[in-house]
């Protein structure tokens, strides 16, 4: 459906009232301010903390089997020992004396790297406890923070939920009064200026936020609302501080 005809000043109260809305959706968001993304971060954090305790118990888990392996071979040592000893008992010479002897020998030899290794794995468990302490500690302090962060975050867009859904739609319904081509050119300067200022007022002879003095003759233009004016310096389309006055008044009433 094709869109009404609109005066040129219709179109400029349509511009500045989008801009005031669009603005005003800003200020919410800088509420927000880094808050989702410490949310984000904090939740990642968490994750992360997590998947390490994980895997640090997994570590802790695999020494303690290790251990058992090696008591293990302790027992299975001394029993081979015993045996031998109990071989040697029955010998028919010397040589067979000695090669059990050997065995004997090779066993104790065995549990002694056994009881080695048992001493090494417990000393490794012991570290990975103070790292899994450690960090359990910062997963709790981080796990606090995530909360109230959380919290802080629902709290403000509980706030600002309802009131930026009804700007957002009013944005919008303003946007529909404008034509595709004015549109287009309105969001391309949003999004090319930082603080989102595609349309400003004249104040004090010059374009809001600019030190560029405007000619008399170009403000007296601008007066007339005949036609919609570029700032040369800034790119921002420019409109009378009374038309901004006015509509500043008007829309005030709707952020109320």
């Amino acid at each position: 459906m094709a869109k009404k005809e609109v005066t040129v000043e219709e179109k400029l109260r349509a511009l500045y009232d989008l801009q005031l809305i669009d603005s005003r959706i800003d200020e919410i968001k800088n509420v927000r301010g880094e808050l989702p993304l410490e949310v984000e971060d904090l939740e990642d954090e968490v994750a992360g903390l997590n998947t390490r305790l994980a895997n640090l118990a997994n570590d802790v888990n695999n020494f303690e089997n290790e251990i058992g392996n090696k008591k293990q071979a302790i027992t299975d040592a001394k029993a081979s020992i015993t045996k031998y000893q109990e071989q040697q008992k029955n010998v028919r010479n010397n040589r067979e004396f000695d090669s059990l002897s050997k065995e004997i020998e090779f066993q104790e030899l065995e549990i002694q790297l056994a009881e080695k290794r048992i001493k090494e794995y417990k000393v490794k468990i012991s570290q990975k406890n103070e790292v899994i302490s450690k960090t359990k500690n910062k997963l709790n302090k981080q796990e606090s923070h995530l909360t109230h962060k959380k919290n802080e975050l629902d709290a403000i867009l509980k706030e600002t939920e309802k009131e930026e859904q009804l700007l957002k739609e009013k944005s919008e319904e303003f946007s529909q009064s404008i034509d595709d081509h004015l549109l287009t050119a309105y969001k391309r300067i949003r999004n090319k200026v930082k603080n989102g200022l595609a349309v400003v007022s004249i104040e004090r002879g010059a374009a809001g936020g600019s030190f560029f003095t405007i000619p008399p003759q170009i403000q007296l233009e601008i007066a007339n609302r005949k036609k919609i004016t570029i700032d040369e310096h800034s790119g921002r389309i420019l409109v009378d501080a009374a038309l901004a006055a006015e509509e500043r008044e008007k829309m005030s009433n709707l952020f109320s």
